[in-house]
């Protein structure tokens, strides 16, 4: 899968731009704050209909105006079609993308169809911070793995948002609440968190593995990690959890126990990574999962996702570095996007790559080619 070109309007802090991409290695070099990174989001909202970095859609919209178009054309394997996506939002209206210009129906459709990778600095938040970035990690990527786990995510969070404004308005009201209807979402929402829990085990089975190979190679064996999957469903019926903790939760006007509560907790010999790994381990433990979720990605789908690089010159070391070159120079990737702040070093660090490299100049919101 290959993006060839990349439009945006008023995107972030663009007013206008237009590239012609390389089919192998596409560098934007520039200062820090030039848009570098604005350009590997718009890729990632052409993939997967959002951006990496922010939560709100409105955010992307360029200060001082009232919508934003980013559009791209995908030749797609194996019989190397052209298609067009089109993702653009207008102040205080819906997200709009289109496919050849045909509107999807839901845009949840999309996803998965165009599968991409970021490598970037904040990937340790996933260690550092708390169960929910790491649920959102794994969940996003079953789901472009996985169309129906993604319905199946869909509907469990659209009944669990049900049940949560129903614990609301029973504390508000207080008077008493239905709880023949609270007991009917039950019934509903017990069944699809029990799927939810077990494909996200049977998933880890899968890729655990395949992660642990990636941290040897990249660490020379020196730690032994894994994952695990810590879920309050274990060994327990759902529905049953959910009425022994129904008093709690009306207090609390909230669900609290669920697979939305769950985590994936990430161990080192045997230890809490976030707890007692180095800053190089961490980035080490990073850098393993989104290699390992390459390498499903790409067996999975049949064609290597795009691989986006954020700023990694300046955040890794050498070891590291080196590393993922040779994964380029292996024909590991496919269409790789990076972003750099000093050209002479981006030239320095590849010149030992055969690939094809276009270099793109970024200042204050303008993209040329060099």
């Amino acid at each position: 899968m290959i993006l060839d070109s990349l439009y945006l309007l008023f995107f972030k802090n663009y007013d206008e731009a237009s590239l012609r991409l390389s089919p192998h290695i596409n560098c934007f070099v520039g200062d820090n704050g030039s848009g570098k990174t604005n350009l590997l989001d718009a890729i990632h909202y052409l993939c997967l209909t959002k951006s990496a970095f922010t939560s709100s859609d409105a955010q992307s919209i360029k200060q001082g105006e009232e919508f934003f178009v980013v559009k791209g054309r995908f030749r797609t394997p194996p019989a190397d079609t052209l298609e067009t996506i089109q993702c653009s939002l207008r102040a205080g209206q819906k997200k709009a993308l289109t496919h050849d210009k045909q509107p999807y129906e839901r845009i949840s459709d999309h996803i998965g169809k165009y599968p991409v990778v970021l490598i970037s600095p904040y990937d340790t938040d996933l260690i550092r911070q708390g169960s929910e970035e790491r649920r959102k990690f794994f969940d996003s990527f079953i789901s472009q793995l996985d169309h129906a786990y993604l319905e199946l995510l869909i509907r469990y969070s659209h009944l669990l948002k049900q049940r949560n404004s129903l614990l609301k308005l029973a504390a508000e009201r207080q008077s008493g609440y239905d709880r023949d209807y609270l007991l009917v979402l039950d019934e509903q929402l017990a069944p699809l968190g029990e799927q939810l829990t077990q494909q996200r085990l049977q998933f880890l089975a899968e890729f655990t593995p395949i992660f642990q190979r990636h941290y040897e190679q990249l660490a020379d064996g020196r730690e032994q990690v894994t994952l695990e999957y810590k879920s309050q469903l274990s060994d327990a019926d759902f529905g049953k959890l959910l009425r022994l903790n129904e008093r709690k939760d009306l207090i609390l006007q909230r669900t609290t126990i669920g697979p939305h509560k769950d985590d994936f907790v990430f161990l080192m010999d045997g230890m809490p990574v976030k707890s007692y790994g180095s800053q190089g381990q961490q980035k080490s433990y990073a850098i393993a999962l989104k290699l390992a979720q390459f390498e499903m990605a790409a067996a999975r789908k049949g064609h290597k996702p795009l691989l986006l690089l954020d700023d990694i010159f300046d955040r890794l070391d050498e070891r590291r570095i080196t590393r993922l070159l040779q994964l380029v120079a292996d024909h590991t990737f496919g269409q790789v996007f990076l972003t750099d702040t000093h050209l002479e070093r981006t030239d320095r660090i590849l010149a030992s790559l055969s690939e094809q490299v276009s270099r793109f100049l970024v200042e204050r919101g303008t993209v040329r080619a060099l």
